[in-house]
């Protein structure tokens, strides 16, 4: 390949990584769907909050109470929120 080539393919591949990167970094946003990887992290965090999906006798009870403590966990990654020590276990 001659130089030009390399260049322009360099360029183009330097433009596509900046779009991903720009991509992954972008805030949620409730109007676009969450991909099956996104759903999937998100009930495993459920579940170690204590919820469980096949509970229907405790349904609106354990589903408000792993909530919170997703809200309470997330909120502290994020830097805000409860302290650490006053999270629900």
């Amino acid at each position: 390949m001659n130089s030009p080539v390399r260049v322009a393919l360099g360029v183009l591949a330097a433009a596509c990584g900046f779009a991903s990167a720009a991509a992954a970094a972008q805030p949620y946003d409730p109007s676009q769907p969450l991909t099956r990887a996104q759903v999937r992290a998100d009930l495993i965090e459920w579940r170690q909050a204590g919820y469980d999906p096949l509970d229907w006798i405790d349904y609106p009870e354990n589903a408000q109470r792993a909530g919170a403590i997703v809200a309470q966990r997330r909120a502290a990654r994020a830097g805000y929120g409860a302290p650490a020590g006053q999270m629900q276990q």
